[in-house]
């Protein structure tokens, strides 16, 4: 689901090679859910071998991360944990969605409606123990760092983005930056087109320095952390009603100190339902000092017969398409090996 702040946040488009030689700390169950949602065929069904298994994510993590790596980006993916026990509300709520999602799916499927088949079907979305560890094992094999966050991944990226040598945090969600990361990358894609309601919009890669939002709208994080609480969040999705992106801005300028934001609106939280009532202190601190370890991030070799392993042997792949994406790591490779035989000379 993920933060709505969309409205208050101010972003500046960059190019994928501002990014070059850049440590970037991914989102990883973000990233995994765009490719197992969007790459799929006409009538939403996602991509599957033989035996019906599915393999979009698979084929998302090589064709992005290839590009990505040619483009001399060095990659951290860092895969959830333990999630805390308020995260059960959103788990429970993207069930209803996908029940629902199943329901409208057979109905298009009944009518032959593909476009309907196509938007239910990418509701579907489910990521099974399975594809994540398959997910990490192709990961490594592409020489690509994997992390395995003791709770929330986003909080563990935003943590390892505050240490020397990390850039920044990637993500579509906002929650990286009200987990504290110093800079947010959204849209970092291959396709430079996205499909909406309205039809298909160009995207561009983006960035958010989160010193420079705080500034702009003049207020520290905790004061950040509250409008997050009010609007709503993973741990209370429902916020408050009535209160919006701005709405809650302005609370909080007016109100300054979180005790006294939170008292300002304590009527509203109060006449919430027992599903949607919440206790800002145990949200507030879930956000400010959330689970998180220490890491050394180290990058595995990249490992061929890994890849094709996984992606051929197990999944049916083209063996010829695979080749040529190694043949791109291969020219990768031998580019660094160079590089670093010229720091001899």
């Amino acid at each position: 689901m993920g933060l709505n702040i969309r409205e208050i946040v101010s972003r500046k488009e960059i190019d994928f090679r501002d990014l070059k030689g850049k440590t970037l700390c991914v989102d990883a169950f973000n990233t995994l859910y765009q490719f197992l949602s969007t790459i799929r065929q006409a009538d939403g069904t996602p991509l599957q071998d033989e035996e019906g298994n599915i393999t979009s994510h698979l084929s998302g993590i090589l064709y992005r991360n290839v590009a990505l790596l040619s483009e001399g980006m060095k990659l951290v993916y860092v895969f959830d944990g333990e999630p805390p026990e308020l995260k059960h509300k959103i788990h429970s709520k993207r069930k209803e969605s996908r029940d629902l999602a199943r329901e409208k799916y057979e109905e298009a499927k009944q009518t032959e409606n593909i476009e309907d088949m196509r938007k239910y079907g990418q509701q579907l979305t489910r990521l099974t123990d399975e594809m994540i560890l398959e997910s990490k094992e192709l990961l490594e094999a592409l020489g690509i760092c994997v992390i395995q966050a003791p709770g929330e991944g986003e909080a563990q990226a935003a943590y390892l983005c505050r240490q020397e040598g990390v850039y920044a945090a990637v993500s579509q969600d906002y929650d990286s930056l009200i987990f504290g990361a110093p800079k947010l990358i959204r849209n970092l894609t291959l396709s430079r087109k996205k499909r909406t309601i309205s039809g298909f919009v160009e995207v561009r890669p983006e960035i958010i320095n989160l010193s420079d939002l705080l500034d702009e709208l003049g207020i520290d994080r905790d004061q950040l952390i509250c409008i997050a609480i009010l609007v709503g969040t993973d741990y209370n999705p429902k916020g408050i009603p009535r209160i919006g992106q701005k709405k809650a801005l302005q609370l909080v300028k007016e109100h300054g100190a979180p005790e006294k934001i939170f008292e300002a609106v304590k009527e509203k939280i109060d006449e919430l339902s027992e599903e949607d009532y919440f206790d800002w202190k145990v949200i507030f601190s879930l956000f400010a000092a959330p689970k998180v370890s220490e890491f050394d991030i180290s990058f595995p070799e990249l490992n061929f017969s890994k890849i094709k392993e996984i992606l051929v042997n197990r999944h049916g792949f083209s063996e010829e398409r695979i080749d040529r994406q190694l043949e791109k790591l291969g020219e990768l490779k031998k580019a660094k090996q160079q590089k670093a035989l010229d720091k001899w000379f």
